[in-house]
């Protein structure tokens, strides 16, 4: 399915993108050395309930996971990248993590991530993989706009990511989002240009580059959940949710100033 917003409920997305973005800062700011990953998620149940919004991953249920998911934010540590379940993991100095969320307000859904360094130390090569996943998300939504193909926007991401010698793993990538977190268009995170949909004002769309430091190759933990690198190594994950415009896009997750 792919939605088309009206005015209305492009406004109505704006307001769950700032939800999203402000709830994203706040976990970061308290994600110190010691912090759990129950307790992020904890806080981020209590910021969705207060603003009157609804997670979208507690009853997520997807046939590649081992359903519900059960928690309100996805909380992926190091060699985890995406879907991470949060579990009594407190947080060292140099963990990169990554987080994940997605709420739907008033009936629209926002969806993005953000990764970053916990605590002083900065493990070799985090710094460079989190700000290629930035950059290609930044490439990504460069290349949207009216008239566009899905595969401009693919292309414009994986160019950056394989320029910066990541592999790009082709499973998961962006996805339309409106009344629900997951619809169609499916946005890959390689591709070719002039391929694919063609963009429209109103839709909404997440992007989301993600990468593993030196492999393609997914492994799912026991958890059901939580996907890693397979060689072990770091990795990291940038989204933001989107909406095509007559003038290009216009992004509605960002940090407020």
């Amino acid at each position: 399915m792919i939605e088309i917003l009206n005015p209305t409920e492009l406004d109505r997305a704006r307001g769950a993108g700032a939800l999203v973005a402000d709830i994203l800062q706040t976990l970061k700011s308290r994600s110190t050395v010691g912090t759990s990953l129950l307790d992020l998620d904890r806080w981020a149940r209590e910021m969705i309930t207060e603003a009157g919004a609804l997670s979208c991953y507690v009853d997520y249920a997807p046939s590649f996971g081992r359903g519900p998911f059960g928690h309100h934010v996805c909380t992926s540590v190091n060699d985890a990248v995406l879907h991470g379940l949060p579990h009594a993991h407190a947080l060292a100095d140099g963990d990169l993590l990554s987080l994940d969320l997605a709420v739907s307000l008033r009936g629209v859904v926002a969806d993005s991530a953000i990764s970053f360094v916990v605590g002083e130390t900065r493990p070799t090569g985090s710094t460079e993989m989190i700000e290629a996943t930035e950059q290609a998300l930044a490439a990504g939504i460069a290349a949207a706009g009216p008239g566009a193909h899905v595969g401009d926007i693919s292309h414009a991401i994986g160019t950056v990511l394989t320029g910066a010698g990541y592999p790009v793993n082709t499973e998961f990538g962006g996805h339309g989002v409106g009344s629900t977190m997951h619809q169609d268009p499916h946005v890959s995170n390689t591709g070719r240009p002039g391929r694919g949909y063609r963009l429209r004002p109103g839709l909404l769309l997440a992007l989301e580059p993600w990468v593993m430091a030196d492999t393609a190759e997914l492994v799912t933990d026991p958890d059901g959940w939580t996907l890693r690198s397979a060689s072990g190594g770091l990795t990291a994950h940038s989204e933001h949710t989107i909406a095509i415009t007559e003038d290009g896009a216009e992004i509605l997750t960002l940090p407020a100033a």
